[in-house]
């Protein structure tokens, strides 16, 4: 089955590779016996389902989340791996759609208002005045 990120990219499930373990957690001696825990593992530079313009985009703002060019996605907060491997699916979704969203308006920088700053001051001078008042007494 193929993952459909949004209306211009689908990801080819032959470039998906699946590894499962046994989980930690939930599950009793269940846990014991079933690889329940689900590693999903999608190599961005290696895809063809990237243009060169979207792959760059990804690496640049997923950059901490790959390892020589591939995302992983782990999961084991369900007992089933059934269910673990479709929240894997979701996770790696959400990732990879916003990476490339595009960005957001840049900021306008604007300067405070002369009331604002006002406001400061007097706050700052109040806090001075308070630490004054906690000080010993000097003997001048």
């Amino acid at each position: 089955m193929d993952l459909e990120v949004g209306p211009g990219l689908t990801i080819p499930e032959s470039e998906l590779r699946w590894r499962f373990s046994r989980s930690s957690g939930p599950g009793g001696q269940h846990v014991n016996t079933s690889d329940s825990r689900v590693q999903l593992t999608w190599d961005v530079v290696a895809s063809s389902a990237l243009s060169e313009e979207q792959r760059a985009r990804i690496l640049e703002r997923v950059d901490r989340r790959t390892t020589a060019g591939a995302i992983t996605v782990t999961v084991s907060e369900r007992r089933s791996q059934l269910r673990n491997r479709e929240a894997a699916l979701e996770a790696l979704r959400e990732l990879v759609r916003d990476a490339l969203a595009p960005p957001g308006p840049s900021r306008r920088a604007t300067r405070p208002t002369r009331g604002s700053q006002r406001r400061r001051l007097a706050t700052k001078q109040q806090r001075s005045v308070t630490k004054q008042h906690r000080r010993r007494p000097s003997d001048d």
